[in-house]
């Protein structure tokens, strides 16, 4: 198993706790802490795969190159029932075609379908040459993904099955970090990655600046990765509110901190569903270097970025991409959210988690039976199993 950032190592730690459910596997790959919880050693930092954007991958290109190799022989000695690769597609698809040409009967599983609902759609017949089955986490994907020659399964996004934080564990969460009930709070969360983070940092301090001159008690939490805290501290001792640092909070701090918030400011991506599962409303911002957001804009096939709007078919959620991620355009959007309360985003955020597959079979069971019952069909692989 492959995972290459932080989304892909809470969705591979739910996998491995649903196939230790079903069977008794043994896992070799690359892990990040909560995968490495289930017990899996990774042969070398996840942290190292955690870069996004042409302009930011070029630096490491040949660092990366090494480790795609290095990845490929390891699968190959280690002769696996299956590689499971889990996002990350610039790392994993590259070390999958490398192994598929050396071993073409290897089964080859990708989690998290890539959206070429999106952009680049022929992504998909690419991947199709390396991967044979996908486990979908989005409800529209598995067509996209049969049309091109791989089969595949809708098993609902683990953050549907995510617990919903009590008022009292907001209330609790705002007494531990000496937060008075009545401020406002925004819960700050400008990426996992440290290309995103470098980005993002100076918007949305300057963003925060213009919201507390206009909101004088505003308080701020900023939930961190580990490796990035010193960082992140570091940029934000100017910023306004007394900001709270959360360096890697487990789930439990995590979810009362975004209940706890009256709105959050975030990079786009899976968090904004980890946001929706709490209730809390959110303005999305994102920016990236030059020449990749010019390529995006090229060949993207939607007109929105984030998973709240795409997954509920509606635009409740304001965003502010590439040249919009401006203090003087988010700001007044996010003094509206914390004027008015989150109003049309409540219905689009629960809709989002009943499509998402809340109140159903944990994601990660149902992908274990994805994985299972696709090795059975396979001859001299894993007996079958029963029905998810």
């Amino acid at each position: 198993m492959i995972a290459g950032e932080p989304s892909g190592d809470r969705l591979g730690a739910a996998l491995m706790q649903g196939l230790k459910t079903l069977s008794t596997p043994v896992f070799d790959g690359i892990a990040g802490p909560q995968m490495q919880a289930e017990g899996m050693e990774s042969r070398f930092p996840m942290e190292e795969l955690s870069v996004m954007g042409l302009a930011e991958i070029l630096p490491r290109y040949f660092h990366l190159k090494r480790r795609i190799r290095e990845t490929a022989e390891a699968v190959l000695a280690s002769r696996p029932d299956a590689l499971i690769t889990i996002d990350s597609p610039d790392f994993c698809l590259r070390v999958a075609r490398l192994v598929k040409a050396r071993a073409p009967d290897l089964p080859v599983i990708h989690y998290v379908a890539p959206s070429v609902w999106a952009w680049r759609p022929g992504r998909a017949r690419r991947m199709a040459q390396v991967v044979d089955h996908v486990l979908a986490l989005l409800p529209f994907e598995p067509p996209y993904m049969t049309a091109a020659g791989m089969s595949c399964d809708f098993t609902g996004h683990p953050v549907a099955t995510e617990p919903v934080a009590a008022p009292g564990d907001a209330m609790a969460f705002r007494i531990a970090h000496g937060i008075e009930a009545e401020s406002p709070l925004v819960v700050a969360l400008p990426g996992s990655r440290r290309g995103e983070i470098a980005r993002l940092i100076a918007p949305f301090g300057e963003t925060l600046m213009r919201v507390a001159r206009a909101r004088p008690g505003l308080r701020v939490v900023l939930p961190t990765p580990r490796h990035l805290a010193a960082e992140v501290q570091a940029a934000t001792t100017d910023w306004p509110g007394a900001p709270v640092i959360l360096t890697a909070p487990d789930l439990a701090t995590r979810v009362a901190a975004f209940a706890a918030a009256d709105a959050a400011l975030a990079a786009s991506g899976t968090v904004s569903l980890e946001l929706a599962a709490q209730g809390c409303p959110m303005v999305i911002a994102y920016d990236m270097a030059p020449v990749t957001l010019w390529l995006m804009r090229r060949l993207i096939r939607i007109d929105t970025v984030t998973l709240v709007n795409l997954v509920s078919q509606t635009r409740s959620i304001p965003e502010f991409i590439g040249a919009d991620c401006r203090a003087e355009r988010i700001a007044p959007v996010l003094l509206d959210l914390l004027a008015s309360g989150p109003g049309a985003q409540a219905e689009a955020m629960e809709l989002t988690m009943q499509r998402l597959g809340r109140g159903g079979a944990p994601p990660g069971l149902r992908a274990a039976h994805s994985v299972l019952a696709h090795l059975a069909a396979r001859p001299s692989h894993l007996p079958p199993v029963g029905p998810a």
